[in-house]
């Protein structure tokens, strides 16, 4: 079935009046809630569905809300960057993130989430995070000279890897064994639940009796960084590490009211679940990329030889893997960790193209259909990394992993960094092969608050020198 012509363009091309109606979308039954219900059960289908039947732009009347689907790029765009300061993010979302993220960047809002926005972004800068390489290097060497005598699968290897990481950048701390069992077990529980509570149109607050699983996994994470902060304080400021912990204490101490010790819990607890999860998941989409396209895989580790030998990567080399870093946005074009931007609320009556939306619609930019668009990427279900070779651009607002406009993710040079220099020594050690036949397109993406494979990847790491 054709796609219908995305019916904001179709208006302009006819009419220059506003349309103050809703756009067509699937009819909602007695409530609506059984949209909720589909959803849950297939997210990615059901709006590729819907996309189908109903074009670029498309309402869900699911009471008490009325929920915009905007597909299209330059829409997208327009909603993100013109109208930022017309919107909020989705309450109910940002309840459910704020059990355990507490009132970091993540969950606020106005000029709190402005002062914390400005006062954390000179620690996430590409030049400040080039003394963090080392760190990340060390880690992936240690887990990789592990894995060689390991039958991990290459999920665990990824998220430990990734959680490991993200510590030594915090706390100057390396996993340790108990810590490297119990802290994904704790984030695989919150983010179980955070999933489930995202389709239940109330708040689900987690003191409930059968929410024991997720009080306990949350008190052992903040447990663990509090205690962190704790060990940092006793030590004389002179004497502490450069990690982000030090920057964080050190805005505590320029202005303890507007950055409270449950202030620095809370940044150091979004740093460390958000921190790991998206790279992992997206390192997951690339092994399984590169190992069912085994010339890319080739093309990439000729690129690696050439430029780094077998040296460790450096802030020097890791700008020169340009092949390689083709592979990895092509993946996140293919897989977006966030396959939907966090939902939106318009706190005032919008102009979206030739639609009149009013206060507190709420919009969803799915990434994963724009990035999988034929309308704008031509063989969007082929894995193709010369589509970033930088002789051709696509259309502003179809390719946005890291989103756009002021919430842009502020961590989206530290994901880049570290992907590139764990895929640069994973392809320097091991070729990567699957353990069964499978064609590319044979592995279901299904939504789990970010986008994962449906089951374990069939892949294997040959070390190269075997």
């Amino acid at each position: 079935m054709n796609k219908p012509k995305c019916p904001v363009h179709t208006v302009s091309e006819t009419a220059t009046a506003l349309n103050t109606g809703w756009p067509a979308g699937p009819k909602r039954r007695l409530l609506g809630w059984s949209l909720l219900s589909q959803l849950r059960r297939d997210f990615l289908g059901s709006f590729q569905l819907w996309q189908q039947q109903y074009g670029n732009v498309i309402h869900l009347d699911i009471w008490p809300e009325h929920e915009i689907i905007v597909a299209d790029p330059a829409l997208a765009r327009e909603l993100l960057v013109t109208h930022h300061q017309a919107l909020i993010r989705w309450e109910h979302a940002i309840q459910v993130f704020s059990q355990f993220d507490g009132h970091s960047v993540l969950t606020t809002e106005g000029q709190t989430w402005k002062q914390k926005r400005e006062a954390l972004q000179p620690s996430f800068t590409q030049k400040n995070l080039q003394q963090f390489i080392p760190q990340i290097v060390a880690a992936t060497e240690q887990a990789v000279q592990s894995y060689t005598t390991s039958a991990k699968p290459v999920e665990t290897l990824l998220t430990a890897l990734t959680m490991d990481i993200i510590t030594r950048l915090l706390f100057s701390n390396a996993l340790t064994g108990e810590e490297m069992t119990k802290a994904p077990q704790a984030v695989h529980t919150l983010l179980m639940h955070a999933n489930a509570e995202f389709y239940v149109p109330m708040k689900v607050p987690h003191w409930l009796p059968w929410k024991w699983e997720k009080r306990r996994a949350l008190n052992y994470l903040r447990q663990w960084i509090d205690q962190h902060i704790q060990a940092r304080l006793a030590l004389d400021d002179a004497n502490w590490s450069p990690d982000l912990l030090s920057q964080l204490l050190h805005l505590h101490q320029q202005d303890p009211t507007a950055w409270s010790l449950t202030s620095v819990a809370d940044e150091c607890m979004t740093l460390f679940l958000a921190g790991h999860e998206t790279t992992a998941v997206t390192l997951r989409w690339w092994l399984w990329c590169m190992a069912t396209h085994p010339q890319a895989q080739m093309q990439a580790r000729e690129e690696i030889a050439q430029v780094l030998g077998q040296s460790a990567p450096t802030a020097e080399t890791l700008g020169q893997l340009n092949y390689l870093q083709q592979t990895l946005k092509e993946t996140m074009r293919l897989y977006p960790a966030a396959p939907t931007l966090l939902t939106r609320r318009s706190t005032q009556a919008i102009q979206l193209g030739n639609w009149q939306f009013p206060a507190r619609t709420l919009f969803i930019v799915p990434l994963y259909l724009m990035q999988q668009d034929a309308e704008w990427f031509e063989n969007p279900k082929r894995f193709m990394p010369e589509r970033f070779d930088g002789k051709t651009t696509p259309p502003r607002g179809s390719y946005m992993p890291f989103g756009i406009g002021t919430r842009v993710c502020l961590g989206q040079h530290l994901a880049t960094t570290e992907m590139v220099v764990i895929a640069s020594m994973l392809l320097q050690r091991f070729n990567l092969t699957l353990t069964e036949p499978m064609s590319f397109d044979g592995m279901k993406a299904v939504f789990n608050v970010s986008l994962r494979p449906e089951k374990n990847l069939p892949i294997k790491l040959e070390p190269l020198n075997s």
